[in-house]
């Protein structure tokens, strides 16, 4: 059976590693991969130097050819040097959030600065971007260990309820506008540079 999914066909070529504890060639893997574990073999070459680029599997050129190689102890070394430095992310994403809460509530003191909303705006924006990469790849490193990635999923749902309120902040300011000077949402959104699409988190 054919594989498709990338982290399938990762864990599968560790397997091969792990299994054998032994030194290959890349021409030993693309014979190797496609009939012991499922994997194409035009993916063979990348799924191997993805692996390689994570420091999963360690490469040394030797003369004219590269030697593939990886020991479960390499392996778990480096998902946990990769969860702590997705802690590390968390913990200054949740520094920045702390700040966003704080900028906001300046800004509804002063409705009148567009600027500093456009930027606050601007930031929402990263800061939604990079949440969602850290659950993607909190999701990858799920089973190196559940306790820390459970706190880590927990602190993000912490970080959308306050994105929430945020967009609560912003449909505020909207509706106190269009009472104030009778201007629709497309006025109102081109003057505060609000997206068309702006909305609530699903």
């Amino acid at each position: 059976m054919i594989i498709s999914c990338l982290e399938e066909k990762r864990t599968r070529m560790m397997e091969i590693f792990f299994e054998t504890k032994d030194v290959f060639q890349l021409k030993d893997i693309e014979k190797i991969a496609p009939k012991q574990k499922g994997i194409s073999p035009m993916t063979v070459k990348d799924v191997l130097q993805s692996l390689v680029d994570d420091n999963m599997v360690d490469c040394e050129r030797v003369g004219t050819s590269n030697y593939y190689w990886a020991f479960p102890s390499k392996a778990l070394n480096a998902r946990k040097n990769k969860l702590d430095e997705l802690k590390k992310q968390d913990s200054e994403a949740k520094q920045r959030k702390v700040s966003l809460e704080k900028a906001v509530e300046k800004a509804n003191l002063g409705r009148e600065d567009t600027k500093e909303r456009s930027s606050l705006l601007k930031e929402l924006k990263a800061l939604r971007e990079e949440k969602t990469q850290l659950q993607a790849d909190l999701e990858k490193y799920r089973e190196c260990d559940p306790e820390v990635v459970e706190e880590i999923r927990k602190t993000n749902v912490v970080a959308k309820e306050a994105v929430s309120r945020w967009t609560d902040n912003v449909f505020a300011i909207k509706s106190w506008t269009k009472k104030k000077f009778s201007f629709d949402d497309s006025r109102i959104n081109k003057a505060f540079g609000i997206p068309e699409d702006f909305d609530y988190m699903d």
